[in-house]
C-alpha cells in the first residue's frame, strides 16, 4: 500500500497551511474523511481521531456559537496525536482557538477556497486510488478501440511485437512488460507501467524503443482501465481451441473476473488484426450483439425446422 501523508494532500489540491507546519508529514492511513459534527457537542466517545477532519460552513458556525471554554475545549479534543490534518473549506475564517489548538498539537492546520462537498469528493476519490489493492502482473497493456486489452502469455511468445504492431495501426501503449494494476472498485482493474519503462517498449534483436518518440503522444496514454485479457500461448496440435466462442473465460485479478480469451500463435497469424477483431467484438457484446449466440439459434431453428419437416413427411407417408 502507498504511504500518503497531509504534505501529499497539500501538494496535490494546493491547499493552504494555516497552522501546525511541523505535522504535515503525518500518514494518512484510510480513505475516509470525517465532518465533525456531534463532536462540536461535546460527546467525542466515537471521534474517527485517526481520518482527516473536514470544518465547513455548518460546523463553523455551529463553532461560533460556543463559549470561549466549550470552544478551547473543542478544539484541543480535535487535535489528537494521530489526528492527520483539518481542513477548514469556502476560505472561512479559521477560530483563533483551533490555530493555537494546531500550532500546540502539531496538527496541520488547512484552508481551501472550495466547497466542502467538492473537498470531500476530490480528496476520496485521491486516497481511494492511493489505498487501492494493488498487483502487478508480467504482459502488454494496449488501447485498441477504447477497450483495454491487457495481452499476457509466456516470455517470448510475442507479445511486445503484436503491442509494436497495434501502436503502428493507431493503438496506444500503455504498458510493457510489467502492468501494474490498482483495483479502484469493486468492478474496475486501472493498469498503469511502471515510471522507469513508461512509453519503453522492448523488442528482442533490436532492443529498447521509446514509442512516444517513435509514433508521437498520440501513441501512448499512461493508464487504462482492462476490460479484456487475451493470452497468447504456442500452437499446440492437440488441443482443442474454441471455435465458436460460445463458452466465455475469465481471469481473476485481485478480486475483479476479466472476460479472457486465449489465442494460439503460429506462423502466418497475424495477431494484431485479431485482438483488434476481438476487441470490436467485445464491444458489441457490452451493446448486445452476440455473434456467436445468434449463429447458436440459427442452428436450433434449422436443425427443428428439419426435424419437423421430417415428422411431416412421416406423417404423410402413414396416411397413405
Amino acid at each position: 500500500m502507498a504511504k500518503v501523508r497531509t504534505q501529499d494532500l497539500m501538494n496535490r489540491f494546493k491547499i493552504e497551511l494555516i497552522a501546525g507546519a511541523e505535522g504535515v508529514h503525518r500518514e494518512i492511513f484510510m480513505s475516509e474523511v470525517s465532518r465533525p459534527g456531534i463532536e462540536l457537542t461535546g460527546y467525542f466517545k466515537y471521534y474517527p481521531k485517526d481520518r482527516l477532519q473536514l470544518l465547513g460552513k455548518t460546523e463553523l458556525s455551529y463553532f461560533s456559537e460556543l463559549t470561549q471554554e466549550e470552544k478551547k475545549d473543542r478544539s484541543d479534543q480535535l487535535c489528537t496525536d494521530i489526528t492527520p490534518g483539518i481542513v477548514v473549506t469556502r476560505d472561512m475564517e479559521v477560530p483563533e482557538e483551533l490555530v493555537e489548538a494546531c500550532e500546540r498539537s502539531g496538527v496541520p492546520l488547512m484552508r481551501s477556497p472550495y466547497k466542502t462537498t467538492r473537498v470531500i469528493s476530490r480528496i476520496t476519490n485521491f486516497l481511494e486510488a492511493k489505498f487501492a489493492p494493488f498487483t502487478a502482473v508480467h504482459g502488454v497493456l494496449v488501447d485498441v478501440y477504447g477497450i483495454g486489452v491487457l495481452i499476457t502469455g509466456q516470455s517470448g511468445v510475442g507479445k511486445s511485437e503484436t503491442a509494436l504492431e497495434l501502436v503502428k495501426r493507431g493503438h496506444r501503449l500503455v504498458a510493457d512488460d510489467s502492468v501494474e494494476i490498482r483495483q479502484e472498485d469493486y468492478d474496475r482493474l486501472i493498469g498503469s507501467s511502471p515510471p522507469l519503462i513508461e512509453h519503453l517498449l522492448e523488442i528482442r534483436g533490436l532492443g529498447i524503443i521509446n514509442v512516444m518518440t517513435l509514433f508521437g503522444a498520440g501513441s501512448v496514454r499512461s493508464h487504462k482501465r482492462i476490460s479484456l485479457v487475451i493470452n497468447l500461448e504456442t500452437w499446440d496440435q492437440k488441443k482443442q481451441y474454441d471455435r465458436l466462442g460460445l463458452e466465455e473465460e475469465t481471469m481473476k485479478i485481485i478480486d475483479v473476473n476479466i472476460q479472457k480469451a486465449t489465442l494460439p500463435v503460429r506462423p502466418g497469424r497475424n495477431l494484431a488484426v485479431i485482438i483488434e477483431v476481438a476487441a470490436m467484438n467485445f464491444r458489441l457484446k457490452r451493446m448486445g450483439v452476440n455473434a456467436a449466440e445468434e449463429f447458436s439459434q440459427r442452428l436450433s431453428k434449422m436443425i427443428q425446422s428439419g426435424e419437423q419437416e421430417e415428422t411431416d413427411f412421416e406423417t404423410d407417408l402413414d396416411i397413405d
